[in-house]
């Protein structure tokens, strides 16, 4: 059996951009002006919850668990409204007919690991029409590290497993498979990677 364990925002859905822009906002509104980097890149932990404990630590704030707590739920709650009013994010072409075919193929398993939170990655996920039952979520409320939240998805698939295949759009997220000794595959135009999935054979 092969294990392929997915990133989302950037290489599943189109949802980067806007992803980032409510996360700005949502951490203003519950922390106002707060100093906020050029990039993510410039983050030790490129994740939702990673980044806003360093935003915290910049601005010598107590990283408390209600205030990470209250970040979380404007952010998610402003995910939700977005849907609302402009419906899903769009998929990168062919991710959802990739997934589906992972998951009735008889030599992969599938897992979903990605640096968000775990309510609004499966906001996205189930509003885009990916499959969810049975797929393991790893997430930031798991862990702040990408590192860490990879092997949480792996663990949750259990077994032995002929490969690990990583699949995501950072450059933190081959930084981390290169860490694990997983296979990658860079999606998208920032690594040079794949613009568009095909479905695999059982």
């Amino acid at each position: 059996m092969h294990a392929v364990i997915l990133d989302i925002d950037g290489t599943l859905l189109n949802s980067s951009d806007t992803d980032g822009v409510l996360y700005i906002a949502a951490v203003r509104k519950v922390l106002g002006q707060a100093k906020v980097r050029s990039h993510w890149g410039l983050y030790r932990n490129v994740t939702d919850r990673g980044i806003l404990e360093e935003i915290l630590s910049d601005n010598s704030l107590a990283t408390e668990s209600a205030t990470l707590t209250a970040v979380r739920n404007v952010f998610v709650q402003s995910i939700a409204r977005h849907i609302e009013r402009n419906g899903p994010f769009a998929e990168i072409p062919g991710a959802k007919e990739f997934v589906t075919s992972l998951c009735t193929s008889h030599s992969h398993c599938v897992a979903y690991a990605t640096g968000g939170w775990s309510a609004s990655a499966a906001l996205k996920l189930e509003s885009a029409g990916f499959p969810r039952a049975g797929i393991p979520l790893a997430t930031s409320d798991d862990y702040p590290d990408r590192h860490s939240i990879m092997v949480h998805a792996l663990k949750q698939l259990g077994g032995e497993f002929q490969s690990v295949t990583y699949y995501g759009d950072g450059e933190w997220d081959a930084a981390a498979s290169r860490s694990l000794g997983w296979q990658f595959v860079p999606v998208g135009e920032k690594l040079g990677g794949l613009r568009r999935f095909d479905a695999i054979g059982g």
